[in-house]
């Protein structure tokens, strides 16, 4: 499901923000339904609030630098590189929380950028500045992503038992309400112009933030942490066939190869702890 996610922000006809506030909206207010449906609470105090908005923030930079990626490289490359939020995590763990570095994540990481180097070809100077930008966009956005999973964790480590259901719709509707803003200063238009992007990003509402997620929140407790990065590689990985098939990505052995070698890294360096 989740792979399909920057398909939708492909297909919508509209800009790289507006996809964004759609996919959080759409999906924020589903959740909010289903947690008061469901009988979940949805205040647990100012503390707990504050974070959901700082996670919102995060989440939000993330989408938008994403986004953008996506219309530059296309969504198989751009999710790729939104996935090396590992390599950013583990080197917080290193350098701020004292974690022991793991030959198996030292060895992730120069493994991650040859794979990333195959991917770009040996001529950086070459290349097209849109696309050097995609790039760039791409590495921040998964900069941005991995800053929303630490806000995230220190969400979920308060004392007070936080539901998931509760916590993911308060941070999409903040998220949503924050991308607004930056519409509003942009000037990007709020209007869905064709039926298109409306079953787009309706689609991208609830398929990629509601059902994608509630499935994986529930399925990560029930496996191992190896088997459960293992199994969400397929997003990347078919995230780049969909660019192939859909998009007709022009894609060349060497560039297969080292989006392998790239996703094999970046689950090094996931499962490295085990």
């Amino acid at each position: 499901m989740i792979s399909f996610c920057p398909v939708f922000v492909k297909l919508a006809n509209v800009g790289p923000t507006s996809s964004a506030f759609y996919r959080m909206c759409f999906g924020g207010l589903l959740l909010t339904a289903i947690a008061l449906v469901s009988g979940k609470k949805l205040w647990y105090g100012w503390k707990t609030l504050g974070l959901m908005i700082i996670c919102g923030a995060f989440f939000a930079i993330d989408l938008i630098l994403w986004h953008r990626s996506i219309f530059f490289i296309g969504p198989g490359l751009a999710t790729i590189l939104a996935n090396f939020q590992i390599f950013f995590l583990a080197g917080f763990g290193i350098i701020i929380l004292n974690e022991k570095l793991t030959i198996r994540y030292a060895l992730s990481v120069p493994i991650g950028l040859f794979g990333l180097y195959l991917i770009m070809g040996s001529d950086w100077s070459a290349l097209d500045p849109d696309y050097k930008l995609g790039v760039l966009l791409g590495l921040l956005a998964a900069l941005s992503y991995s800053c929303y999973l630490l806000t995230l964790r220190k969400l979920q480590s308060l004392e007070e038992d936080v539901s998931p259901f509760s916590a993911i719709a308060l941070i999409s509707l903040s998220t949503s309400a924050l991308l607004a803003v930056r519409m509003i200063f942009e000037g990007e238009s709020f209007a869905i112009p064709d039926m298109e992007s409306w079953a787009s990003l309706i689609a991208y509402g609830v398929i990629g933030q509601v059902l994608g997620w509630v499935l994986i929140s529930r399925a990560i407790t029930k496996v191992d942490a190896s088997r459960a990065g293992l199994v969400l590689l397929l997003q990347p990985s078919l995230s780049f066939i969909w660019d192939i098939l859909f998009f007709s990505r022009p894609t060349g052995h060497m560039e297969i190869l080292g989006c392998i070698v790239a996703i094999s890294a970046i689950y090094m360096g996931s499962t490295a702890k085990k």
